[in-house]
């Protein structure tokens, strides 16, 4: 064998194992990433979860559909529940005390993971008391946390299913979904002063006046300043972009007499 066949072989086994250390890494990535999802499907199947239509007629303290003594125990970081009908969201929030992009990529157990967690962020208050509460969660290829939200590009599926429900400890509050339009990556929190009235105005009619092939605006629901509304955002294939689906709280069981 020459020097030449030497070297070759010598590259071509590098090679290898290079390939091989590769296919490793990415098993161990996936294993430990769906390690981390599974967490969150035990968590779901352990507390009782109800995606059913609330009476208008409840009573200010209500007892929810979510076992929140179990979530707490199994992070007190878990504030409320998210349920979209028509999608597999169904899942907890989570807002971290310290660091906004925790839950980015970790999971309801503090589990490193792609999956990540549905979160909001400490700009936003964790009674839903905010104009505009924005709520985070990956757009994930097999559908699950944030990535059935694209269904809505539907113009049949988004006339179809416009209900979100919010639920929290004695609880629930239910949305009304009004827009789903792709937008560009600006922090929408740290973009607009929702402080403002003239500001939220403003937010308000640049969304109603969003018109492109990608979105889906209903101007028959009433949206005013007044109003809480909640923006579920997700990634698209770009980094420049992500998507939005918001609604406007049409009920509050706190509001009830």
């Amino acid at each position: 064998m020459t020097a030449t066949e030497k070297t070759r072989k010598k590259v071509w086994i590098i090679i290898f194992l290079i390939a091989v250390l590769c296919c490793v890494g990415c098993l161990i990535a996936l294993i430990v990433s769906r390690w981390g999802y599974e967490d969150l499907e035990k968590l779901r199947s352990d507390v009782k979860v109800s995606s059913e239509v609330v009476s208008s007629k409840a009573p200010v303290s209500v007892e929810t559909p979510v076992d929140f003594e179990e979530l707490r125990r199994a992070n007190p970081d878990i504030y409320a529940w998210i349920n979209v009908p028509g999608t597999v969201i169904d899942y907890p929030i989570l807002q971290h005390p310290e660091n906004n992009a925790f839950y980015l990529n970790h999971t309801v157990n503090g589990n490193s993971s792609r999956y990540g967690s549905i979160y909001t962020e400490s700009y936003n208050k964790k009674d839903f008391s905010d104009f505009n509460t924005v709520i985070y969660g990956h757009n994930m290829l097999n559908g699950t946390m944030f990535g059935t939200l694209k269904r809505f590009r539907n113009r049949d599926f988004f006339k179809e299913n416009r209900v979100i429900h919010i639920y929290m400890p004695g609880r629930i509050m239910k949305y009304e979904i009004f827009a789903a339009y792709v937008w560009n990556d600006s922090h929408i929190l740290l973009s607009y002063d929702f402080m403002d009235p003239v500001l939220r105005k403003g937010y308000l009619d640049m969304i109603f006046n969003t018109r492109n092939m990608s979105a889906n605006i209903a101007d028959d629901v009433p949206v005013t300043i007044n109003d809480k509304i909640i923006t579920l955002s997700t990634c698209t294939s770009k980094d420049n972009e992500r998507y939005l689906v918001q609604a406007v709280r049409t009920y509050d069981s706190y509001e009830q007499e």
